[in-house]
Parts: C-alpha cells; structure tokens; sequence
C-alpha cells in the first residue's frame, strides 16, 4: 500500500499544532519541583504514623494480655514499649494525630502506674506537658487525666492542700486524697 505524502507545510503545520498542545500543558513555573518534595514529606510522615500505630497496636494488646491476667509486669512490658513507639516517631510525624498519640502515650503513663512504677509515670507525665503543651484529656468518671496523675504520683505535697483542692480530679479520688492525708496526721 501507498504511503500517504504530506505537503511540507501541511508537516509544518502538524509540528507547530502539536507542540502548542504539548506546551499548554507544561506549567509555566518551577513549582513542580517543590510538590514533589512536599508529597515525599507527607509519604514520610504516612510511613511514619503507619509503623507507629503498629506498634501502638502491638502495645495494646500487651495491655490487654495484663488486665486478663492481672499481671503487673505485663502493664511494665505494654507501658515500655508505648514509650518506645513515642520516641521512635521521628520529627517528621511530630505534629500530626495529636491526640491519638495523646491518648496512646497516657496509657503508657497509666500503665506504668498499674505496674507499681510511680517515678516513671511521674517522669512521662512531665515530658507529656512538654510534648503535648496545655492539651490535656477528659477521664471517663470526670476529671482532668493530667490532674488525676499529678495526685496519683504525689505531684502535689500534703503541705498545700489547698492547691491540691483546686485540681480537676474524679469526687471519689479527692475523697481517697483526703482520707489517707486525714490519717497520715492523726
């Protein structure tokens, strides 16, 4: 079969009608290059939370495993490694799913508490109010979780009763608080 010829200027007219298609779809800007590096961030902060939240899942079946067996190196096991998944985070996920990692990392707080370990729960509870600033969260039986480990913990000194009077803590363990600091003295 014959091949078609083209006029000269019907291929000219080809290239020139091509080549304006294909330049009204290349941007104009150099602004490609920066999305590139902004989905490589997000892809890294994707992984990031991914292998976090393994880990986290990891952690609370620990936790799980300990409340079944009511054994308090399961909560010290299941407490560490909340700990080490907090850590393990890296800068590039810091920011995001606030207060997933809240809730994940006063568990840890919690646990470590249920395994006898007070000084360890007091030290996590400090570095939570660096990490996570003035964000606090709410206990189901009312209260605030910060407040409530602060008096756990023995943040608050029996000398100022009054301070300790002004935190947001669960009736019944304001009454706990009272009762024990009534009987130390008397």
């Amino acid at each position: 079969m014959p091949k078609p010829k083209l006029s000269k200027t019907a291929g000219v007219l080809a290239v020139i009608a091509c080549s304006a298609i294909v330049s009204a779809c290349i941007p104009a800007t150099t602004a490609g290059t920066e999305g590139i590096g902004f989905r490589q961030a997000r892809f890294q902060e994707l992984s990031a939370m991914k292998s976090y939240r393994t880990c986290v899942d990891d952690a609370m079946e620990r936790s799980s495993q300990a409340r079944q067996k009511s054994h308090p190196s399961g909560y010290l096991a299941a407490a560490k490694l909340l700990e080490k998944c907090e850590a393990g985070l890296g800068p590039e996920a810091k920011t995001i799913a606030t207060e997933e990692r809240m809730r994940a990392y006063a568990l840890g707080i919690i646990n470590y508490l249920k395994a006898g370990d007070t000084a360890t729960a007091r030290k996590n509870l400090d570095i939570f109010r660096k990490t996570f600033g003035e964000y606090d969260l709410g206990l189901p039986g009312g209260g605030s979780f910060v407040d409530t480990v602060e008096v756990l913990t023995g943040g608050k000194s029996d000398d100022h009763p009054f301070e300790s009077a002004m935190l947001d803590v669960n009736e019944d363990l304001r009454r706990e608080v009272q009762r024990i600091r009534f009987w130390k003295r008397n």
